[in-house]
Formats: structure tokens, C-alpha cells, sequence
């Protein structure tokens, strides 16, 4: 996730963006965003002045991060998922950065599980099912609103808890859970290779409410990056997304489809370059 603070700087003076960085981060999940910002930062120089890049490095839950954003505090720039609430209080860069992928969620379950979740057609058979989630993740409102049980944790105790049986499995973005499961291998856990999760969504930069200076050079970068393909060629060809692409197996999954209560009627859903669909996924006759 991604945070910038304050007002930015003159043309003569580097403008200083501050995003949040865990030291202990071991995954590199966030890689993409960090260059993604600083691909639209670059595009904004002729207008907009230098920039300088500052990584935060603080461990936070997502929900005091998003309450230091809004309050100006250590960070000036983030990336999440978009909702009502979050649009309410921060000030939303409408481009979906993910393309829409992190609507996407592949299942991450114990190895020994294959079988049940392999006969698994419908969201009511999954309702039968516990997952694991976040207790600030719009994921855990989303599934509930669908009728799915959920428990809620940390997210480092999550994979622990699915080992020891108090959670069924737990729903991960595209580019997430097999380099999640490779640092853990003594767990025994696998991506469910059957099935895919999908509802509408979109993680945008998020700003301070005042920050209207950042939004505006971010939503300028971004544009520019998509006119000119920039923006299409780093989310294809990013180290961070080959395993979805090489891995993810669609064509051989069933889509279970979700409503998303918390989507903002201002979502561009009909600007449909700002979207990635897997070719060959079909949605579930179940739903």
C-alpha cells in the first residue's frame, strides 16, 4: 500500500512524496504500485516539476494507515481497494491500478482439501465453508454481504489458523498466494486450482482530503500512461504479475460470482481500456 503527504513542492524543488514501506514486507506484493507511481510521477514532470520518492518504513494495519492519510500524518500516498467509506474521508485517484484484477480472488487451502473444494458449484456449497480475512480488508464485508462465514485475524496469523483448521481457506488477489505459500512451506497449503472468486472492484491512489494538488499530477500521470501504452505494458510485463498469467489456469476455473456492496456508483466500470478480463473465464451457470 502507498501513501503521500502534503502540498506539493515548487518546480525548483523536488516535490517530496512519502509511501509507506514495511521492512518486513517479504513478498513484494506493493512493487508494482511504487513503480506504477513513479511511472506516472515521471510523466508529470514537464507540468508538475521533479519528484522525490521516500518510502515510510513502519509496520501498520491498513486501517491506521488509512486513518494517517486522512489525518496528514507521515504519508502522503496509498493504494486500496476503493469503497464509500474510503471516498467519504480520502481523496480517490479514479484509475483502477490493478486493471481491476483485485477483484479476482483464488482460494489458498490446506493441500488435503483439494477434493471438497473441487466439487465445490455454487456460493451456497462455499457458504458451507469458513474463510479468513482481515479485520480492515473490504474483502470480509464483501463475502459476509454474500452470505459467506468469515473469521478475521492478522494477516500473518491467517495462514497459520487455515493450517490448524479454524479457517477453510482464504481468498487472495491473483498476484498474491504463490509467492505467500512459498515462503511457507512447512504449512502444506496450495492455490485451489479449481475455482475463482469475482466481484467488481478497483484499488486507486488515495490521497489527503486537501491534498488536491498530488491527485490532480497522479490522475494527469496516469492518464498520460495509459494514452501512450506505458501503463499497459508495465501491468502485462511486471515481475510481480507473471505468475497470475503463467499460473493462474482460468480457462480450468468456475467463477463464483459476488455482489460488492461498498462499489461507488463513480467507478468508470463502462471505460473498458481501464479493465483486464481473463479471455477465457466463464462466469458460473450456478449464479
Amino acid at each position: 500500500m502507498l501513501v503521500a503527504s502534503g502540498p506539493l513542492l515548487s518546480a525548483q524543488e523536488p516535490a517530496l512524496v512519502r509511501y509507506l514501506e514495511d521492512r518486513e514486507e517479504r513478498e513484494q506484493r506493493n512493487d508494482y504500485f511504487v513503480d506504477l507511481l513513479r511511472l506516472a510521477l515521471t510523466k508529470t514532470e514537464a507540468e508538475f516539476g521533479p519528484f522525490r520518492l521516500q518510502p515510510v518504513y513502519k509496520k501498520v494495519p491498513q486501517g491506521r494507515l488509512l486513518r494517517m492519510l486522512s489525518a496528514d500524518e507521515t504519508v502522503d500516498v496509498l493504494w486500496s481497494m476503493t469503497s464509500r467509506s474510503r471516498e467519504e474521508h480520502l481523496r480517490p485517484v479514479r484509475i483502477p491500478l490493478g486493471r481491476g484484477f483485485i477483484g479476482y480472488r483464488l482460494l489458498v487451502i490446506r493441500s488435503e482439501d483439494r477434493e471438497e473444494f473441487a466439487a465445490i458449484e455454487s456460493i451456497e456449497q462455499l457458504a458451507e465453508k469458513v474463510a479468513g480475512q482481515g479485520s480492515s480488508w473490504p474483502d470480509t464485508t464483501i463475502l459476509r454481504h454474500n452470505g459467506l462465514p468469515v473469521t478475521t485475524s492478522g494477516y500473518e496469523s491467517l495462514f497459520t489458523m487455515l493450517r490448524h483448521g479454524r479457517v477453510d481457506y482464504i481468498p487472495r488477489a491473483l498476484n498474491e498466494p504463490w509467492a505467500e505459500l512459498a515462503l511457507r512451506p512447512e504449512l502444506g497449503l496450495v492455490v485451489e486450482p479449481t475455482l475463482v472468486l469475482h466481484y467488481p472492484a478497483a484499488n486507486y491512489f488515495f490521497v489527503g482530503r486537501h491534498n488536491q494538488a498530488l491527485a490532480q499530477r497522479l490522475k494527469r500521470g496516469l492518464e498520460l500512461a495509459l494514452a501512450d501504452g506505458s501503463f499497459e505494458q508495465l501491468f502485462f510485463n511486471h515481475p510481480s504479475h507473471q505468475v497470475m498469467f503463467s499460473k493462474g489456469r482460468f480457462d480450468q476455473r468456475k467463477v463464483l460470482s459476488l455482489e460488492n456492496p461498498l462499489l461507488p456508483d463513480s467507478v468508470p466500470l463502462q471505460r473498458e481500456a481501464l479493465w483486464w478480463k481473463p479471455k477465457t473465464m466463464t462466469e458460473s451457470e450456478s449464479q
